[in-house]
């Protein structure tokens, strides 16, 4: 089966928006970089530098409807990128494989470890998530899933019930089941991720404490924690619902959020939760509130 790349040329402000897009899409991967040959000098620690004009790339699989592709990202950004935007079909490859070579186990606070097929880690109380991420999104190397992941890692989840909203392939839904979540409802409106979700659940052996929903209003009802790793413009507009299924003195968990976004989207959930302060790793935001 042939791939299809998607590139689009930017600003700065505006390729990691663009690069947590196309993810969101379920792209297989994405990739930033100069489109117009300027150099960069040594960034300082902790800076993760991006050239002024940007080319995002995201790889998709061959038989997604290009029109409908065009059409989601203009959609989401609002506005009509079309003229920077090109498609390129690629010859077949065993991309997840390629892809995988280069995923190592990776930690994420003090005992969560996400490993791919193959790969493992010496620590021994650690908390394992065996992930084969096929095409949905999440993996664990984008902040937006590490802020998630070091979240569920530093809090006790014993006995309560979660809402991954958005689960794309499982990995927060996985992750708060293997550190002691009594049950998981996962949802998303594209069948891949719930697919791939019920995949790696199955590889993780909790499967038995999942239960997947292709429809929120499938949610028999609120819960201690809701989860959603989605983009920002989405989150506002699903405010209303993602509170409903918050039960009350519960708490909601939103990521996928640029830092300059962040004060938009914590003063749309001030209605009805009690918000902390952001956590921030590079341009990305947490939010974490207290349902009133």
């Amino acid at each position: 089966m042939p791939w299809i790349q998607a590139h689009l040329t930017t600003s700065k402000d505006q390729a990691p928006l663009i690069e947590l897009l196309f993810e969101s899409l379920n792209a297989f991967s994405t990739t930033l970089e100069d489109a117009e040959d300027e150099p960069l000098l040594e960034p300082k620690p902790g800076e993760a530098p991006i050239w002024k004009v940007t080319r995002v790339t995201g790889l998709f699989e061959g038989d997604i409807d290009s029109d409908d592709l065009r059409n989601r990202i203009n959609h989401a950004l609002n506005s009509d990128v079309t003229p920077t935007l090109t498609l390129e079909i690629l010859e077949d490859q065993e991309w997840e494989r390629v892809w995988l070579e280069n995923f190592h186990a990776m930690s994420f606070g003090r005992r969560l470890w996400i490993c791919p097929e193959g790969k493992q880690t010496d620590q021994k109380d650690a908390i394992v998530v065996e992930l084969d991420p096929g095409l949905a999104f999440g993996t664990g190397t984008h902040p937006t899933t590490g802020l998630c992941l070091q979240w569920l890692d530093r809090t006790p989840l014993e006995g309560l019930e979660l809402i991954d909203f958005g689960c794309g392939s499982g990995i927060l839904a996985v992750a708060a089941l293997k550190l002691g979540a009594e049950r998981v409802y996962a949802t998303d409106h594209d069948p891949q991720a719930i697919q791939a979700t019920e995949a790696n659940a199955q590889k993780n052996k909790v499967s038995e404490r999942l239960q997947l929903c292709s429809d929120s209003h499938l949610i028999p009802h609120p819960v201690d924690i809701v989860l959603a790793n989605i983009l920002a413009g989405t989150l506002i507009e699903l405010q209303q619902l993602l509170a409903s299924l918050t039960k009350q003195g519960g708490k909601i968990v939103l990521s996928g959020i640029l830092s300059e976004q962040a004060e938009r989207v914590r003063n749309c959930y001030n209605d009805h939760f009690d918000m902390a302060p952001p956590i921030q790793q590079e341009e990305w935001v947490l939010l974490e509130g207290v349902k009133r």
